[in-house]
This record gives C-alpha cells, sequence and structure tokens, in this order.
C-alpha cells in the first residue's frame, strides 16, 4: 500500500547517516567517487567482465522470446505489443518474476558491482532494490515515441545524500541509442529548488518527482543542461537520486537494443523492521519493487491482466531458472540479517 502524504510539519525531513572519515578519503583517492559526488553522475568502466555481460545479456533476450510468440529479435517486424511480455513504459519489465531470474541476480552480485557500492556507502552490509530489466527493441513501429520525462527519484523531505541508483550496462549506449541522460550537477540544487520554487505543504513521502518546463528552465539558468550518458557494455552507471534525469528513446538511426539491469544498493542499517519485513515478502513472492532497496518499499503488481481485465495466460509464477540462494543473495535481499 503506497504510504499517505506527509507535511513537512507532521514529519521531519529525513537526514542521512553522516559522511565517515573512511569514505571522505576513499573520495579523494578514488576519482570516479568524486566524479560522482560532483556531477551527481559517474560511469564506472567494466565493473562486469564485458564476457560475463554479454551473457547476462544473451540471457535476457532469451527470457524475452521465451513466452511462445512470432518474437524474432533479428526481424523488426516482429517487434509488435502482441508479441512482447507486457511492460511499464513501453520497455521496462517488472513482472513474470523477471527481477528474480537468476541472470539478473547474477548480474546483482557481481563482485566489482558490489564493491563500488560497499566503497560508495563505507559498508558491505549492503540491500539491493528488485529492480527493472529493461530492454529497449528501437524504433519500433507500433508505439509512439515517448517524451522526455525528466524527474528525480528522491523525496524533498529528505535531506542530503540517500539513494545512488544504478544501470548494469549489458549493451553499449552511445549517443543515439536509448539510454540515460541526466542534468550534472544539478543534486547539488535539489534543496534550493525545493525550498524556494515549490510549496512545502505539497511535499510527501514518495520518492519520485516530475518535473516541468518551467523548473528545468530554473536549472538551466543556473548551468544544469541534458547530458546523455555514453557507456559500453560491462559499465557501472551511478547517479545520485537527486540528479534530475529520465531514461531517453532511441534516435531513428539508431538499431542498438538497449539491454540494461537497474539496480540500486543502500546500507543495511536504514532498513526499519517494517520495511525488512515488507521487503522479504515481496522477494517470496517474486515481486518487484522501485529503486529504493531500504525504504520506501512497495510491491508492484505480481500479476499481469490483460486489457480485458482476465489474467495474462502467459503470466508466471516463478522465475524460470531461479538462482542460488546462498547467504550473501539472501543478504542482500534483506530476508537474512548481517
Amino acid at each position: 500500500m503506497a504510504p499517505s502524504a506527509i507535511t513537512p510539519d507532521a514529519s521531519p525531513v529525513l537526514k542521512p547517516a553522516p559522511m565517515g572519515d573512511a569514505i571522505k578519503s576513499k573520495i579523494q583517492s578514488k576519482q570516479w567517487l568524486a566524479d560522482l559526488h560532483r556531477d551527481g553522475f559517474v560511469v564506472v568502466k567494466s565493473a562486469i567482465p564485458r564476457d560475463r555481460a554479454l551473457g547476462y545479456q544473451a540471457a535476457a533476450h532469451k527470457w524475452l522470446t521465451s513466452f511462445g510468440t512470432a518474437l524474432d529479435l533479428e526481424n523488426p517486424d516482429t517487434w509488435t505489443k502482441d508479441n512482447l511480455p507486457a511492460q511499464s513504459k513501453i520497455n521496462t519489465f517488472h513482472g513474470y518474476c523477471v527481477t528474480h531470474e537468476k541472470f539478473v541476480w547474477d548480474a546483482r552480485t557481481e563482485p566489482d558491482v558490489l564493491d563500488v557500492f560497499a566503497t560508495i556507502w563505507d559498508t558491505d552490509e549492503l540491500l539491493v532494490s528488485f529492480d527493472a530489466l529493461n530492454i529497449t527493441l528501437p524504433n519500433r513501429r507500433d508505439v509512439p515515441r515517448k517524451p522526455a520525462w525528466e524527474h528525480v527519484d528522491q523525496s524533498p523531505l529528505r535531506q542530503g545524500l540517500h539513494c545512488v541508483q544504478g544501470i548494469l550496462s549489458l549493451s553499449p549506449s552511445g549517443p543515439e541509442d536509448g539510454g540515460l541522460v541526466v542534468y550534472p550537477g544539478s543534486q547539488n540544487l535539489f534543496r534550493e529548488f525545493f525550498d524556494t520554487q515549490t510549496d512545502k505543504s505539497t511535499w510527501k513521502p514518495a520518492d519520485s518527482f516530475l518535473h516541468t518546463p518551467e523548473h528545468l528552465a530554473w536549472f538551466a539558468a543556473r548551468g544544469c543542461k541534458p547530458h546523455k550518458v555514453i557507456a559500453d557494455v560491462g559499465d557501472l552507471i551511478l547517479w545520485d537520486s537527486r540528479t534530475v534525469h529520465y531514461g531517453s528513446e532511441p534516435s531513428e538511426t539508431s538499431q542498438q537494443i538497449r539491454t540494461i539491469v537497474y539496480a540500486a544498493y543502500t546500507p543495511a542499517k536504514l532498513a526499519t523492521p517494517e520495511q525488512l519485513e515488507i521487503k522479504k515478502e515481496v522477494f517470496q513472492n517474486y515481486g518487484s519493487t522501485t529503486h529504493w532497496p531500504h525504504d520506501n518499499i512497495r510491491q508492484r503488481p505480481t500479476k499481469t491482466f490483460l486489457a480485458d481485465g482476465t489474467r495474462d495466460p502467459r503470466d508466471r509464477d516463478e522465475p524460470l531458472e531461479k538462482p542460488e540462494y546462498t547467504d550473501k543473495l539472501l543478504k542482500l535481499a534483506g530476508v537474512k540479517a548481517y
């Protein structure tokens, strides 16, 4: 159930855990971490070995073509709604237990990916989001092009850094391909924007806020303009949840099938017992959540229905291939305590 709105007077602004000396020294010694804090985003190169990343890409494409339809990834004429499992926002998949497929968990538990987030938070006791798989088929003929939807994924009730989101790149993302667009430096204006450009009585705990053209003009006047993030197979894209961003459509010249896994990690100690219970239930249901691993955990619908209200006959009650439920996986899932 989504949380009800809480005004700032009823709920004090939440502050993050203080940054310790250890992580301050790591920022000084690791350029990518310094870039993340300065710009609000960074690309960590080759966080997943290329051969393994390509293996996860192949597994993702195998999953997409496992529904018994005429879908052929070599034939754009078959890239139609009827041949695809139900999607969110055209290109992201939350249903059919996909967020708990083996290849998704294998990608989430890549050692260097975990090490990056352990460095960010100065702890290896992390939780991970049960986030979506994105497979964008370029220039589909049966759907309109989606306009930009610039947003942030942090409530104005939170001060400071609370969440760093991640994209595990299983395909290239060039200038013409679909991919992440960020407004570098906008995270540093997060507090000023909400304090001066919004009505505090409308602030809500939901970690999502959609910007208007007028808002974007305010950021542009302060030097924050859109930047398409370029990445290669195996790269890890990171961004501060306060950074204005959106997922761009591929241009008409792109032929790249974008394939990524969204994954965010935060310290387990930030989760309340109540949130951990919800997270455990979502895990047991093979469900998916938002980008946030430790708070505002809300299970997306676990069943997939058609337009006529009947359940999709292609729906699944469990993953096609389950992962090995190691101690590390169960701790990342919030099922087992550190």
